[in-house]
């Protein structure tokens, strides 16, 4: 290569490869400092869901367990709490204190859908922490999980006696959104005809 003669440039197909993702990723990080900023709770992602039916959803019992499966048309009438978890789910069992206590209020019926697990691994983790739930359903594939819009587990949803979607929370439970989210949330649910 002689003085005059210099080097081929990056073509612009590398370069769009190269700073397409890192742009991407920096709008995504300003939008959810934004959010942050302004008061906003990342656990409580909107759902299309809300105000909404809770979808058709019938679901195995989980084998070896004395509980029914999933089916919505048993929750006609009455408020109920369905909770997506998993035994590989490390946040899930951070929550799990929280369900055990909600379990104890016989106005709610809390009922839980094993997500993309393994029947003998999710029977352990319940034989471990304790089952809270008055049914558990089986949703091996992800499927059913799906219609109700989960993005990941835990999430819990609260459904009215009308069959109606009122609430949803992302991420695990704790004390803290258990008193100022889902239960005021679950009180007008109760309160309401």
């Amino acid at each position: 290569m002689t003085a005059t003669e210099t080097r081929p440039g990056r073509s612009l197909g590398r370069k769009i490869a190269i700073w397409t993702p890192i742009a991407v990723f920096a709008a995504l990080a300003v939008l959810v400092l934004i959010r942050l900023e302004q008061g906003g709770d990342p656990s409580l992602i909107p759902s299309a869901l809300i105000g909404r039916a809770a979808p058709v959803t019938v679901l195995p019992p989980l084998e070896g367990l004395d509980r029914p499966g999933i089916d919505t048309a048993d929750f006609a009438g009455k408020v109920t709490l369905v909770n997506i978890w998993a035994s590989w789910c490390v946040p899930c069992r951070e929550e799990h204190p929280i369900l055990e206590k909600l379990a104890t209020d016989k106005r709610i019926n809390l009922v839980g859908i094993n997500y993309k697990d393994q029947a003998a691994n999710a029977r352990a983790f319940l034989g471990q922490m304790g089952n809270p739930y008055a049914a558990v359903g089986v949703d091996e594939k992800g499927r059913g999980s799906i219609d109700w819009g989960v993005y990941g587990v835990p999430e819990t949803f609260l459904v009215g006696r009308d069959g109606k979607i009122l609430f949803k929370f992302v991420g695990p439970l704790s004390e803290q959104s258990l008193a100022t989210g889902l239960m005021p949330e679950i009180e007008k649910a109760l309160a309401a005809p």
